[in-house]
């Protein structure tokens, strides 16, 4: 079995005719190429010895045809005939044997032969043509039987991955390599799911992938290979090799491999959840909140992944409280263009596209007022300024994030508003961003060590309620359920194990402060 660390090189492509002419038994023959000299690199399927006129017409396409012209001798329509059948047969040669039907190359072969772009081939020399022939032919099955090898096991290796629980990158990772070319996954509507190569090809191939994918045939010679994906007679996407250097016959093995196992990974759902489209999302959206790649980088996969991106506004978002699924499904029913990925459990970062003419508050502020009425809780949306360069997205997706994070756990959550945003999280913020410090978490220990050293989760509650509320007791009272006489004992405590007075404004400060950053430590 192929272990993923075994490199495999695909088979050589297909015989040409130029690599035919230049074998030993054809050399001896002292070829002349007298007409399609510049079509010498066409493939050669298959070789026949024929000396019938009307052989063209049980020929398949990609045949050298070998022949002495003893029917074609002394009738020139015939010979004319002859080379426009092989034509309309798409032979990829004709080769000619000099001899007592034709002493010289014959002209009118020659000319037709040259307007009609077939290669003719004649030889000086007698060549045994059964020699010739099986040469050709044994290193052309010996080149299929590679090429079908190479199928199996990469079949082999991909089936081995899958059922280790290998996630889609993985595969299409092993794809890339094996074909030695950039590798698309798309939906029907050209939108990328998921690529793989050598990232600078890929990118020269996303950066006007749409228009690249809807002109680009797939077929011979192009080297865009294409399999289908999809199951049950239903089509939902496909696979390409882009740019595939070997023969087509090769390329679409592994492409026909390459999509068996998509598909068959699909059904199984992977190791994950999330949908090919919400994994491609999740990785861009990762990597541009990274900041380890350039945005301008990452363009050309945010335009293939389907988000508009000339001439727009873009607002970064960050969500708590709703699924991938949830928002994808809101930006829908408003019309927003966007694109979503979780970040974390219960968070998820949305990065929407506007058109410039578009207001970017407004429409911000009605997308999160939907998404308050989708869950079992109000979602809280964070928000950072919009942008109009794509290449500060990714600071504004970090604001965003730190915004979401500075209210987390809030239990003012409930009175913030629509969209957060870096202004309204205040003290809160600035101590988030401190909270790795070293000297601002002794002060937090130091200032707290009275609740912390015998750990009083109630208290603890009903001092950051006191806190969050501005020290207003009757709102602390109601919030934890509690009579006022009872708040009041509970303060007491607090203030007598931290040795305190929670009256006074700048203690008060301190301690809020401290609990503060012990929260945002926790988190």
């Amino acid at each position: 079995m192929t272990t993923a660390s075994q490199s495999w090189e695909a088979p050589a492509p297909a015989l040409s005719v130029r690599q035919v002419l230049a074998l030993e038994r054809v050399l001896a023959g002292e070829p002349e190429v007298v007409a399609g000299a510049g079509l010498l690199d066409r493939p050669v399927r298959w070789v026949h010895v024929a000396e019938a006129a009307d052989v063209g017409v049980m020929l398949s396409g990609g045949e050298m045809v070998l022949t002495t012209g003893v029917l074609l001798a002394g009738d020139e329509d015939k010979q004319a005939e002859y080379v426009r059948s092989m034509h309309r047969a798409e032979a990829s040669a004709v080769v000619l044997g000099l001899g007592r039907a034709f002493p010289s190359p014959p002209d009118v072969m020659r000319r037709v032969a040259e307007r009609c772009g077939l290669p003719l081939v004649v030889l000086h020399r007698p060549s045994p043509f059964a020699q010739l022939t099986e040469e050709v032919q044994s290193r052309l099955v010996r080149r299929k039987f590679a090429a079908v090898s190479l199928s199996e096991a990469v079949r082999t290796e991909l089936t081995a991955l899958i059922t280790a629980g290998a996630p889609l990158q993985r595969l299409l990772d092993e794809v890339a390599r094996h074909s030695g070319c950039p590798v698309v996954v798309a939906n029907l509507a050209h939108r990328v799911l998921g690529t793989a190569g050598e990232r600078p090809a890929v990118d020269d191939v996303l950066r006007d992938w749409e228009r690249v994918a809807r002109q680009a045939g797939g077929g011979e010679g192009d080297g865009w290979i294409r399999a289908e994906l999809g199951g049950r007679g239903e089509r939902w996407g496909r696979i390409v090799l882009c740019g595939y250097r070997g023969d087509t016959a090769t390329g679409s093995l592994l492409a026909d491999r390459a999509a068996e196992a998509l598909v068959l990974h699909r059904m199984l759902g992977g190791t994950t959840d999330c949908s090919w489209e919400e994994q491609s999302a999740q990785s861009l959206l990762t990597d541009l909140v990274s900041g380890v790649v350039p945005a301008r980088q990452l363009l050309p996969r945010a335009r293939a992944a389907g988000l508009p991106v000339n001439r727009r506004t873009f607002v970064p978002l960050v969500v708590s409280g709703l699924t991938p699924s949830g928002l994808d499904r809101v930006l829908r029913l408003l019309g927003l263009s966007g694109i979503v990925a979780e970040l974390t459990d219960g968070t998820s970062a949305v990065l929407l596209s506007l058109a410039r003419d578009q207001d970017a508050d407004a429409l911000t502020a009605h997308f999160a007022a939907r998404l308050r009425t989708e869950g079992p809780a109000p979602a809280v949306v964070a928000a950072a300024g919009a942008r109009t360069a794509f290449d500060d997205v990714p600071a504004g997706l970090r604001e965003a994030r730190h915004v979401a994070d500075a209210v987390a756990g809030s239990t003012a959550a409930l009175d913030l508003p629509a969209v957060v945003r870096l202004r309204d999280v205040h003290l809160r913020g600035l101590v988030r961003l401190l909270r790795d410090d070293p000297e601002v978490q002794s002060f937090a220990e130091r200032e707290l060590d009275g609740l912390l050293a015998e750990p009083d989760e109630d208290l603890l509650s009903v001092l950051r309620t006191y806190l969050a509320t501005g020290r207003n007791k009757s709102r602390t009272a109601q919030l934890h359920h509690v009579s006022r006489p009872a708040l009041y004992r509970r303060l007491e405590a607090i203030q007598a194990r931290l040795g305190v007075d929670l009256d006074d404004f700048e203690q008060a400060a301190s301690v809020h402060i401290a609990l503060l950053a012990h929260d945002a430590q926790q988190q």
